[in-house]
């Protein structure tokens, strides 16, 4: 039988690369960064945010009074539309292209001082359904080729605005994360004719021990080759391609899970739990891609306590990712916390 207490390396389905898991190292004094836990507190409304309902924002432009979600393209994009001059450079080793692409915004409510899992789920559906409608929206553009929605939740994440919002990247090419994991699920879908995610969701039902939450339309695991702490993969049940598939019982079902999912999160440490997050789905105005299966990663920093983060520093920058607490005892951990959100002091 195989001993998963000695280091070890585990391979990442979706893209082929290897994650190094030291679980020895997990009992090993911690005389590193210590910080204080974020206890702040923000006023529903905030007269200098510029995502809150009717403020100005930076470019001059006065927000609605909206009352749910609301998108706009971002006042300092990226990407844009109509790039100055499109072309290539091409000097041997030094190549460059144009890219141009839309970035939007989406205010995840009118209150300032929300999180989706302080959210009402009704509202978080709501939330769902704008992700629906612009990914529609911006398929119908046909020199995009990918369209990234993604949420970065907290200051330690680089978040500029503590206002509750995502972001929206539609862009002409094609990113690389997207790429190898395209390329990992044709190849499955090749040789067996089924979807790879279907037969990971499959391994982990059988398995268990990884698993955090499992209802009709989703499941959510700590996958078995995670790299952060408490990383986390949100899988459809059903395998479609993109978002703009769903029905509408499973936009509710959605709205369900990441409640119930950033909720434990924040259980965890008694703290608003800091995270990356965004969909991977199927590159658009292309050709049928019926490999692709819809899926939805978390990636938060934090490893200890409210107050110390996961680093990636040297080995990890100048050879391959590297964990010490594992997997299952990461889901563990989240199958422990209550579906409840805890109370803020």
């Amino acid at each position: 039988m195989f001993d998963f207490d000695q280091p070890h390396l585990r391979t990442n389905i979706l893209t082929g690369e290897k994650v190094l898991v030291s679980p020895h190292r997990s009992a090993r004094p911690w005389q590193g960064q210590v910080e204080a836990g974020q206890t702040e507190t923000r006023p529903t409304y905030d007269s200098q945010c510029y995502l809150c309902p009717t403020n100005t924002r930076a470019n001059g432009t006065q927000n609605p009074d909206y009352k749910n979600g609301f998108v706009f393209t971002n006042d300092f994009s990226a990407l844009l539309p109509n790039p100055n001059a499109e072309g290539t450079f091409d000097n041997d080793l030094l190549q460059a292209e144009t890219e141009r692409g839309i970035c939007k915004v989406i205010a995840f409510s009118p209150r300032h001082d929300l999180t989706l899992p302080e959210m009402e789920e009704t509202d978080i559906a709501a939330i769902v359904d704008l992700w629906q409608e612009e990914f529609m929206m911006l398929k119908q553009t046909p020199w995009i080729h990918y369209i990234q929605i993604f949420e970065n939740k907290g200051s330690i994440m680089g978040c500029s605005n503590p206002h509750p919002h995502g972001q929206i990247w539609a862009q002409q090419s094609i990113p690389v994360e997207i790429k190898k994991e395209g390329k990992q699920q044709l190849a499955h879908y090749q040789r067996t004719g089924r979807s790879l995610l279907q037969d990971y969701i499959a391994a982990e039902e059988k398995e268990q021990s990884r698993i955090i939450i499992n209802n009709e339309h989703f499941l959510v695991v700590v996958p078995f080759w995670a790299i952060w702490p408490y990383e986390t993969l949100v899988l459809s049940k059903r395998h479609c391609q993109h978002i703009g598939q769903f029905t509408d019982i499973e936009k509710l079902s959605l709205a369900h899970t990441l409640k119930e999912l950033t909720t434990r999160y924040d259980n965890i440490f008694k703290t608003s739990f800091p995270y990356s997050a965004g969909m991977h789905q199927s590159p658009v105005n292309t050709e049928e891609m019926p490999e692709w299966h819809w899926h939805m990663h978390f990636y938060p920093p934090l490893l200890r306590s409210a107050s110390v983060k996961k680093f990636m520093v040297g080995y990890e920058m100048l050879a391959s990712p590297q964990r010490d607490i594992t997997p299952e005892y990461a889901a563990k951990i989240l199958q422990e916390q209550s579906t409840t959100h805890y109370k803020k002091s």
